[in-house]
């Protein structure tokens, strides 16, 4: 859960503009827990929502070249968290900011 961490937290830092702000919540009941970083800036298009978890899937490639990767993390993060039989999701308001969600069963 380490290396999820580190790539959202890698994602969130690369993608949110200057004075920015960067936010992470870990919450939880008797079912679950919910870790949610969240970041200010461009936001990711609503039909690219899902695919940002596929391996190599850049929604602005010339923006990722910018940063560098290979749009590799947020696959590797997708499937750490089904390893543990969570699930992990965005949620993004284009122009404001990005969320990403995982939940974990508690237990």
């Amino acid at each position: 859960m380490q290396k999820v961490i580190n790539i959202l937290m890698d994602n969130a830092i690369k993608h949110t503009l200057v004075n920015g702000t960067i936010s992470v919540r870990l919450t939880g009941d008797k079912t679950k827990i919910e870790l949610r970083v969240t970041n200010t800036g461009p936001g990711i298009p609503t039909e690219d929502l899902e695919k940002i978890f596929e391996r190599f899937y850049r929604v602005d490639t010339a923006r990722t070249r910018e940063n560098g990767g290979y749009g590799l993390g947020l696959a590797i993060a997708k499937s750490i968290v089904e390893q543990h039989q969570g699930k992990i999701y965005a949620r993004s308001n284009p122009g404001i900011d990005t969320s990403f969600v995982v939940e974990l069963p508690q237990g």
